[in-house]
C-alpha cells in the first residue's frame, strides 16, 4: 500500500513539474515579446529623424508573434 502510495506521489509530482516547465515557457515567451516590443518602442521615441506616424501604424499592422 505504502509503495502505490509512493509510486502516485511520485507522479503527481512528475506532473506537476511538467505544468510548471511549460507555464514558464509561456512566460518566458511573453517576455521576450514584450521586450522586443519595447525596444521598438525605445527606437522610435528616440528617432528624431523618421516618421513617427508612419512607423506606429507599421507596428499596428505588424503581426504579434
Amino acid at each position: 500500500m505504502m509503495k502505490r502510495w509512493l509510486k502516485h506521489k511520485e507522479v503527481m509530482a512528475q506532473a506537476l513539474n511538467a505544468q510548471t516547465a511549460e507555464k514558464a515557457a509561456q512566460y518566458a515567451a511573453q517576455t521576450e515579446r514584450l521586450e522586443q516590443r519595447v525596444r521598438v518602442l525605445e527606437r522610435i521615441i528616440t528617432d528624431r529623424g523618421g516618421d513617427l506616424a508612419h512607423e506606429i501604424e507599421r507596428l499596428r499592422d505588424a503581426p504579434l508573434n
